[in-house]
């Protein structure tokens, strides 16, 4: 029986994991704590230099080191966080005022509601184009493009 093997000259694409928890690197996440100080390294006797206050709020993990996670936001701002700060819970931000959500993932859709700038919202499926989120009680399909906190190939069911 023919076994499959990969030719040297056309590797499997490589992804970077991380060291700690061997999960793909970059990654989104969200905080889990309503306040979270991020620091110049991975440990508590680092600087805070600032401190994150928004639940919810998605993250980018870009490195891990014990029990700590290099994280990013939306405007590339970013630090050392406990672990124990994050939840996997995946949320995205609206990037565009009164953003349109629909009632399918298409934009002749009836439309369900509007989201505006900035709101955090909890992200649901996501297919090549669209995402589906929610956020104060009303839920619908918007555009992947007009969301921070999912990448443009990610899909999800």
């Amino acid at each position: 029986m023919p076994s499959l093997c990969l030719s040297a000259g056309n590797p499997a694409p490589e992804h970077p994991r991380g060291s700690v928890t061997n999960l793909p690197l970059p990654r989104f996440v969200s905080m889990k704590a309503s306040e979270g100080n991020v620091r110049r390294g991975p440990s508590l006797t680092h600087r805070i230099d600032w401190v994150f206050k928004r639940r919810d709020m998605p993250l980018e993990i870009t490195a891990e080191y014990g029990h700590w996670r290099r994280v990013r936001d939306r405007d590339g701002v970013g630090g050392w966080v406990h672990y124990a700060l994050l939840s996997g819970t995946r949320t995205v931000l609206i990037e565009e005022d009164m953003l349109t959500v629909r009632a399918q993932p298409n934009k002749n859709a009836p439309v369900t509601a509007a989201f505006e700038l900035g709101v955090v919202a909890r992200l649901g499926a996501c297919s090549p184009n669209w995402c589906r989120i929610s956020a104060g009680g009303y839920r619908g399909w918007v555009p992947k493009a007009k969301l921070w906190g999912v990448t443009p190939q990610e899909l999800r069911d």
